[in-house]
This record gives structure tokens, sequence and C-alpha cells, in this order.
């Protein structure tokens, strides 16, 4: 039934429990998660009206994840990464490695644009000795994304995808 509040009676293992002691469920058929409830129980139960924990979040962020935040909030299309070849850098790892680079030579610079401009070019000098095609910008104020139509409409005739 769309409309029941299943959740609100129990928790999930006493609902398991309860299936397997009334043998709707076999006990051959238990959850993976079962076994390690059973050996590790929560110190308090996970209750749907259970009050949330005033607990305070500590920030995770690193130095090279304001870098890549900043990389792909001006290149969207960046393409699509295999993530099998782990001898191969991706093209955000690569410029997370120029950044860097780039940024220790000029320690004490303030404009962010010049390090990220003179980091992009080093990473199109090094896309164009491997032949890559994928264009990036340089532009971190400007708003417009990579792929965006340059006023021209793009014109594909379907009976020559057919041929």
């Amino acid at each position: 039934m769309a409309g029941s509040r299943l959740e609100k009676i129990g928790t999930i293992y006493s609902r398991a429990s309860g299936l397997m002691q009334s043998g709707a469920s076999r006990w051959e058929d238990r959850p993976l998660w079962y076994d390690l409830y059973e050996a590790f129980p929560p110190k308090e139960e996970p209750r749907y009206d259970r009050p949330a924990p005033n607990l305070k979040l500590r920030q995770i962020f690193y130095q090279e994840d304001k870098i890549r935040a900043l990389f792909h909030k001006h290149n969207k299309n960046i393409g699509a990464v295999n993530l099998l070849q782990k001898e191969k850098k991706t093209l955000t790892q690569r410029f997370i490695d120029h950044y860097s680079i780039v940024e220790k030579k000029y320690e004490n610079m303030e404009e962010p644009q010049k390090i990220y401009d003179e980091a992009l070019e080093l990473l199109k000098r090094e896309q164009d000795t491997r032949n890559e095609i994928i264009e990036i910008t340089s532009e971190i104020s400007d708003g417009s994304q990579v792929g965006e139509s340059k006023g021209e409409p793009l014109k594909i005739n379907i009976g020559d995808i057919f041929k």
C-alpha cells in the first residue's frame, strides 16, 4: 500500500528478525548485514523518531579540492574518464599538478587568475603534444560554459548517419 508507514513499526533489524522467526523468510536467506548487526549492535537503536545528534561537522576540504572545483566550474565538458586506467592521470589531475607547480613558483602571488591561466597554458601545451582534442576555457570570472553554441547551429543530416 502506498500510504503505509511500516518504517515506523520497529527497525529493519526487528522486522527481518520477525520474518525469520515466523518462517516467512528462511535463515539461509538472511541479508548480508544481519550477522554484522548482531555481532556489533549500535549504541542507540536506529529508529525513525530518534532525534539527530548535535555534532559539529569537520570541514575536510583539501587544497587540491579547491583547485579541482575551480577547474570544473569553468570546464564542464571535459569528457569521460576511464577509472580502470590507473597509470594514466586524468585531465583534472594533470591540471592540479600544473597548478601546484605554478603556485610554488609564485608563492606570494595574490592573483589566482594568473596562476590559473599559466597552469591552463601548461595543460594546453601538454595536450598539444599528446594530440588531445579537449576544449578548455581560461576565464575564471566568465559564466559561460564550454561547448555553448557560438551562434552557428549544429547541422546534422540523419541520412548521413545511416550510410
